[in-house]
């Protein structure tokens, strides 16, 4: 498997493990939301609140999407571009739907309930080089720019 590869899947699955990362659009600002995922390539899904300014900002019209997501070990980094835009479609909430949603809401069919779609699409991946390693290999006489190489990604996560 190549580097680009297995970074790729390294995201996808500390993604639908710790599920948290900043999500922001044309007209809204990055804020942390709950990731769902249900396959690689996506897309990712996002339950929120008709008053959110992340659902305001897709009302009418697909957005420019940017997701920012951070290891909680800090072992990994993503920024991934894409497209954001609301699918209420009710086969999908049915298909997502969990206690921790249902938490929030009063029901599958609460008026304030939006589920959005996030589209990956080109993303840049960082795989965490310790600088205590790094100072390590250049003592010895190892350049560590070479092994840096294989723990960052620009790769096409979604679809297509």
């Amino acid at each position: 498997m190549t580097a680009n590869a297995e970074l790729k899947e390294r995201f996808w699955n500390a993604l639908s493990k710790e599920r948290t990362a900043m999500l922001g659009c044309t007209g809204a600002y990055p804020r942390p939301m709950t990731a769902q995922t249900e396959n690689d390539g996506g897309p990712i899904w996002f339950f929120t609140a008709r008053e959110n300014d992340l659902a305001e900002a897709t009302a009418r019209k697909p957005r420019d999407g940017l997701l920012m997501f951070t290891a909680k070990d800090h072992a990994m980094f993503a920024t991934v571009g894409g497209t954001l835009q609301q699918d209420n479609d009710p086969v999908v909430i049915e298909r997502l739907w969990n206690p921790f949603v249902a938490a929030w809401y009063k029901g599958k069919d609460d008026p304030k309930l939006r589920l959005l779609r996030f589209d990956p699409g080109n993303a840049e991946i960082w795989q965490n080089a310790s600088s205590l390693i790094a100072g390590i290999k250049m003592l010895i006489g190892i350049d560590p720019r070479k092994s840096l190489e294989d723990d960052v990604a620009k790769v096409r996560l979604g679809k297509g």
